[in-house]
């Protein structure tokens, strides 16, 4: 039977109240928050802790308890979230404060510990690459449904005359299979950018810290095995800072062909 943890407490105070002499207005609190949004990253903080717990357990800063006591309490707090009784808190600002408290509160100290040698900035960074990672994976997924949906259509429509355009004007006669399979192209070079820019952010952030690296004889490539990454970066500084580039390239793949597609598809 697995131990039964106690149901959260009232609220404690703001992670960063304790700066102020008088309370922090509801305004500022909600402005300041980001849990609102960022709790989608839940199932993948959650992730990321259990491969930082497991590699600190690894090179000794985690005792097997603790260790043990994390990996029971994680999977508790993934369920709570799933089924929405997870008690989320504008006064912990964000997922990863909410998801840490609530830990601390199941386990006790070792909560804490799991914050060794690991700063928000790098957690952050590395939520964000495994959702993108995960979003990337399911796009690529749904551009080869598309692309398979667009050659049966293609296939039955290989005899269709249409008249074929160029800047919004009529050049040629086409077959409208033939049309449809330049969009059949056009995903898969979407496809091939989807994979690059799979490689470029399938590095771990994770270690990183703060700015640059900590004095935790932490092992980098135990906890990107664990997350299946395809290497850590040499650099520490770069790493919590370089995610803003992906998903600015992921945007770029995401409008071209489909603007032009349902465009052409208007007129």
């Amino acid at each position: 039977m697995p131990e039964e943890f106690p149901a959260a407490p009232a609220p404690a105070p703001k992670a960063w109240s304790g700066r102020f002499g008088e309370p922090v207005d509801a305004l500022t609190k909600r402005f300041s928050a980001s849990v609102d949004f960022d709790r989608r990253l839940a199932e993948f903080d959650v992730q990321g802790s259990l491969a930082h717990a497991r590699m600190l357990h690894g090179i000794g800063v985690l005792s097997l308890d603790d260790l043990k006591a994390i990996e029971q309490g994680m999977p508790l707090i993934l369920e709570e979230i799933q089924a929405g009784s997870f008690p989320w808190s504008l006064e912990q600002e964000d997922v990863h404060l909410n998801i840490e408290k609530r830990l601390t509160e199941m386990v006790g100290d070792a909560g804490k510990r799991l914050h060794t040698a690991r700063s928000r900035n790098d957690q952050v960074a590395t939520d964000l690459r495994l959702y993108a990672r995960a979003a990337i994976d399911e796009m690529a997924t749904l551009a080869a449904d598309l692309q398979e949906a667009l050659l049966d259509l293609a296939a039955e429509h290989a005899s269709t005359v249409m008249p074929g355009l160029t800047h919004l004007q009529v050049a040629q006669p086409v077959t409208f299979g033939h049309h449809l399979l330049a969009y059949v192209e056009m995903l898969e070079r979407d496809r091939g950018r989807l994979i690059d820019c799979r490689k470029r952010l399938n590095r771990l952030p994770l270690g990183a810290a703060a700015l640059a690296g900590t004095s935790f004889p932490i092992d980098r490539r135990a906890t990107a095995a664990l997350l299946r990454w395809l290497r850590s970066p040499p650099r520490k500084v770069s790493p919590a800072c370089g995610i803003a580039i992906i998903l600015r390239r992921l945007l770029k793949i995401l409008t071209l062909d489909r603007s032009s597609l349902l465009q052409q598809s208007v007129v």
